[in-house]
């Protein structure tokens, strides 16, 4: 009796397993944009970001300065630069970009479920097949927090709060990630990061 079970479950695999590679091939599943995902697999790609999110960010110490203004000041500069075209921000209408990404990116100024740990690494290490861009690549672990401190901050603001904000943000970001550089040579590169340990 275990034996037959065990053959229609392999067959069941088999048949499966020859399905999906006749989708694959034929090319007949629709990968474009402006055709969203059927349900199931929406639902099994939505399921397998939040729990790698999840998983990847439980070792991530966060900062205890997360609330600090001057964090908060240099993440709204870097926020309008990098993440309002795709994230829109208080009284921000949808742009072209934002309405053409599927999934659509999540207006950050409506609040976010995602803990520190997971916004920092999201940013950092973006998400494959999607437009979120790993911004660890050309920027330092210390100006993700200070956009993290920002976006932990997003959703209490008014479009006037918000606009003052971006526009008292530092300018120039390049200066800043050379004096910090500078003030940390010899440490370890972001990406091997004390807080994040790798796996």
């Amino acid at each position: 009796m275990a034996n037959t079970s065990t053959r229609i479950v392999l067959i069941l695999l088999l048949l499966l397993a020859g399905v999906a590679g006749i989708v694959i091939y034929s090319g007949v599943y629709n990968v474009g944009a402006d055709v969203p995902h059927s349900r199931l697999v929406y639902g099994l790609l939505e399921q397998v970001r939040e729990r790698s999110v999840a998983n990847h960010a439980r070792s991530i110490s966060v900062p205890r300065d997360l609330s600090d203004p001057k964090r908060i000041n240099a993440g709204a500069g870097l926020y309008a630069e990098m993440c309002a075209g795709c994230h829109l921000g208080p009284g921000i209408e949808p742009t072209e970009i934002s309405r053409g990404l599927y999934p659509s990116a999540p207006e950050l100024a409506r609040g976010d479920d995602l803990s520190a740990a997971e916004q920092f690494w999201t940013i950092k290490h973006g998400i494959k097949t999607t437009a979120m861009p790993a911004w660890g690549k050309t920027h330092s672990d210390e100006l993700i927090w200070d956009m993290v401190a920002f976006v932990r901050h997003l959703a209490t603001l008014s479009l006037a709060r918000y606009k003052a904000l971006v526009a008292s943000a530092p300018e120039d970001h390049e200066e800043m990630m050379k004096g910090m550089e500078q003030g940390h040579a010899g440490e370890a590169p972001a990406d091997s990061h004390p807080d994040e340990h790798h796996r």
